[in-house]
C-alpha cells in the first residue's frame, strides 16, 4: 500500500519531535523554524495485540506487522498559499498525502520559541487552514470557468460538476474545509474525489501537551476541540516531550514501567500510528502459517479477489475461493485445525467483503 499520511504544523510545535519518536529514520530537531526542509518519509509499524496473540499460537519463523507511512512536511507560515517562506514545497508535499496529521502547539514553554510569539492552537490551526482553503479555492475558481458555460446549455455531467464546485466554493469561502460538504449521489461523489482538494484530505489533529496534561489534556486541548466540532475530523492529545523519553528507553518492559508511574495505559505514539492507519481507512487482515504470520493491509470494502492481489497479483488473477478463520475463533479454539473441526472455518466467493482481523487463506489457480 503506497497510502500515506503527512504531519503538518507551524515551525516549533513539535512535528519534528514527533515524527522522531514514530519512525526510525532522525528527522533534525531544533528549537528554530525550518529545521525539517525535505520531507522526511518513515514506513512505520502498526501495534496490533492480535498479531501477537496469533504468533503466539502459531510459533512462527517470523512475524510481519502492518505498515504506515508517515511523512514529516516542512513547517508553514502565513502567505504559504502565495510562495511565502516554504510554501510551494509545502503545498506541493501536502498535496501528495492522503491523510494530514496536524501538530498543534497546547502547552507553555519560555523555552521554545514560538513562531508568532504566543501560545495559541486555534490560531495556528486557522494560519493553515486559511493556506489551504485558499489553494483549494483557486483550484474551484479555475474549474468553474472551464464548466460553468457548457453546464448553463444543459450538459449533464457539466451540471453536476457545476454543482460540486459552487457547494465547495461557498463552504471554502465562509472559511469551512471541502471535507465539511457531503454530496448525495455517486456522480457527485466521484467528481468531488477527482478534484484532490487540499482541505478534503481527512485530519487528525494532534494536540502536543506538556507533560502534567498527558493523561488528560488541558484548557487549550477543549479549545481546540470545541473548534473542530463541526468539521468531521479526529483529535488526540500527546505529550512529545514524553513521548522522546520513551523512545530512549532500550525494552519494552522499560517502557511499560515508565508508563504506568505517569498513569498511562500505552504510549501516545502507539495511539498516534493506529489513529494514522484508520485515518487512511485502512484494516488488517492476517495470513498464519509456520513461515510467519502476517498482518497485511487493506482498505476497508475490499472484496476478497483484491485483498489476495495485495499479496500477489497472481492471486487475484486466478482467484478461486478465499477460507476464512475469525479472529475470535481462531483465539478460542487455539488452532486452525480445532477451528476446522468445530466447523467455524467458512469458504468464500468473489464477492466477499474481507473484515478487520479476518485469517485469510487464497485459492487460486493461474
Amino acid at each position: 500500500m503506497s497510502l500515506k499520511c503527512g504531519i503538518v504544523g507551524l515551525p516549533n510545535v513539535g512535528k519534528s519531535t514527533l515524527f522522531n519518536c514514530l519512525s526510525n529514520a532522525k528527522a533534525q530537531s531544533a528549537n528554530f523554524p525550518f529545521c525539517t526542509i525535505e520531507p522526511n518519509v518513515g514506513v512505520i509499524s502498526v501495534p496490533d495485540e492480535r498479531l501477537n496473540r496469533l504468533a503466539e499460537l502459531v510459533n512462527p519463523a517470523q512475524i510481519v506487522p502492518a505498515t504506515v507511512e508517515i511523512v514529516d512536511i516542512a513547517g508553514l507560515v502565513k502567505g504559504a498559499s502565495k510562495g511565502e517562506g516554504l510554501g510551494n514545497k509545502f503545498l506541493a508535499n501536502i498535496r501528495e498525502t492522503d491523510a494530514i496529521l496536524h501538530v498543534l502547539r497546547c502547552f507553555d514553554d519560555d523555552n521554545v520559541t514560538h513562531v508568532d510569539g504566543s501560545v495559541d492552537p486555534i490560531r495556528d490551526k486557522e494560519i493553515i487552514d486559511y493556506e489551504l482553503q485558499i489553494k483549494d479555492l483557486e483550484t474551484i475558481e479555475s474549474r468553474i470557468a472551464k464548466v460553468e458555460k457548457q453546464a448553463k446549455t444543459g450538459d449533464r455531467t457539466a451540471k453536476v460538476q457545476y454543482e460540486v464546485l459552487q457547494r465547495y466554493r461557498e463552504a471554502l469561502s465562509e472559511g469551512r474545509p471541502a471535507r465539511s460538504v457531503t454530496f448525495d449521489t455517486k456522480d457527485e461523489q466521484q467528481y468531488a474525489r477527482e478534484l484532490f482538494l487540499l482541505t478534503a484530505k481527512p485530519v487528525l489533529y494532534v494536540c502536543n501537551v506538556d507533560d502534567a496534561s498527558a493523561a488528560e489534556g488541558n484548557a487549550y486541548v477543549e479549545r481546540v476541540r470545541e473548534a473542530i466540532k463541526d468539521e468531521n475530523a479526529q483529535l488526540l492529545v500527546v505529550a512529545a516531550k514524553i513521548e522522546s523519553e520513551i523512545a530512549e528507553l532500550d525494552t519494552y518492559e522499560e517502557r511499560q514501567m515508565f508508563l504506568q508511574e505517569i498513569g498511562l495505559q500505552e504510549s501516545g505514539v502507539a495511539r498516534l500510528i493506529r489513529a494514522a492507519y484508520h485515518l487512511l481507512n485502512l484494516l488488517t487482515y492476517f495470513t498464519a502459517g509456520p513461515k510467519e504470520v502476517k498482518a497485511w493491509t487493506f482498505v476497508a470494502g475490499s472484496k476478497a479477489p483484491q485483498c489476495a492481489g495485495i499479496i500477489h497479483s497472481d492471486f487475484e488473477k486466478g482467484f478461486i475461493r478465499a477460507e476464512v478463520i475469525k479472529y475470535d475463533d481462531y483465539i478460542a479454539l487455539g488452532s486452525e485445525t480445532a477451528v476446522k473441526e468445530a466447523g467455524k472455518m467458512s469458504v468464500e466467493g468473489k464477492d466477499y467483503v474481507v473484515q478487520d482481523g479476518d485469517i485469510m487463506l487464497f485459492r487460486f489457480n493461474v
